[in-house]
């Protein structure tokens, strides 16, 4: 009689399959953190050397011409620009003629001239924090009416505390770096590693608002129309200038629209795209405040809790959000004799 053998088939059973699914989940879900944190750490280390590389350009500009950069009014080329040989864009430097205006057109209306189109649209990756992820391209309108993008960017230079009128470019800082400045190293009594420089801030979100953002409200600039017009009480003075507010107090009684225009150009020196002070410490919930482009203007990032700050000795610390408030503002002054004790990350 014959006997027949069945032959036994190998394989996974439903169930197994779902246990092996299951763990594989179970073990991938383990590591995504892990992975996001090395990732998270690896920007913000690309984020601190390009803050050094910024820092290191302003000390040989200051090498080679015995000042910092400074700044020319807002419809002139920043400090940023001027040091674009030092950090290895020698080619996009050499096509500025600084003699030749930046915008043209009347104050309240001034444009992007038309033949500088492709350098104000010239995107520079060592000035964009890489853990923000918000496009570095604003759009603007050119001299003659076309549509035009303009590149932005992160990296900020202080002009200053904030307090008084050191968050107005117009007058002398106690920063390095203020309207027709180009400040000499000599100013800096406080010690150029007590100094901050440089300082990291997130980019705007290009909205134009008359009520409060829903999303990711830190990407506005609230615009303050003036102080005229406005009761008198501590942290006011005559005409538009205010020395020292209580913003806390104030925000959001004296905005009345917001707009995303943070750093919106590399090129042109005006203090919402380009300049930064310690008025508000890092990640401060209150947005940014802006009066007529000037303002209180924070450093702010996408790295979890604080900011990347460049000093004046090229340094770069990573400090906190619950940074000493009074601490953080004497760090921004050059020359106020103020003592600086930050604990850095």
């Amino acid at each position: 009689m014959m006997v027949r053998i069945r032959a036994v088939s190998k394989g996974f059973t439903l169930v197994e399959l779902l246990v092996v699914i299951a763990i594989i989940g179970i073990l991938v879900g383990l590591l995504l953190p892990a992975v996001q944190a090395a990732r998270e750490a690896a920007r913000r280390m690309s984020c601190s050397n390009n803050i050094r590389q910024l820092g290191l350009a302003t000390l040989n500009y200051e090498s080679a011409f015995r000042r910092l950069p400074g700044l020319m009014g807002s419809s002139t080329y920043s400090a940023q620009a001027r040091v674009l040989p030092y950090m290895e864009q020698t080619a996009l430097h050499d096509l500025i003629d600084y003699s030749r205006p930046l915008l043209v057109g009347p104050a309240f209306a001034a444009r992007f001239d038309i033949a500088l189109s492709g350098i104000v649209s010239a995107r520079l990756p060592i000035m964009l924090c890489p853990s923000d992820g918000e496009d570095p391209m604003f759009p603007v309108v050119m001299s003659d009416g076309s549509a035009g993008r303009c590149a932005g960017l992160s990296y900020m230079y202080s002009i200053g505390s904030g307090r008084g009128t050191s968050y107005d470019d117009r007058f002398e800082t106690d920063g390095m770096i203020w309207e027709r400045s180009f400040a000499r190293l000599s100013k800096c009594s406080d010690g150029t590693s007590n100094t901050v420089l440089i300082a990291e801030t997130i980019l705007g979100d290009k909205t134009s608002l008359t009520v409060p953002p829903t999303r990711m409200p830190m990407r506005v600039i609230a615009n303050w129309p003036g102080t005229s017009s406005n009761p008198s009480g501590p942290g006011f003075i005559s005409g538009s200038l205010i020395s020292n507010p209580d913003l806390t107090a104030i925000f959001p009684s004296v905005t009345n629209s917001y707009r995303g225009n943070r750093g919106e150009s590399w090129i042109r020196g005006v203090p919402f795209a380009t300049t930064i002070n310690g008025y508000l410490t890092p990640n401060h919930r209150i947005p940014d405040i802006g009066m007529h482009g000037r303002g209180f203007y924070a450093a702010r990032s996408m790295h979890t809790g604080g900011a990347q700050l460049g000093y004046l000795d090229g340094s770069v610390r990573f400090v906190s959000n619950n940074v000493d408030e009074l601490a953080y503002r004497n760090s921004y002054s050059a020359n106020g004799g103020e003592v600086v004790v930050l604990q850095d990350q």
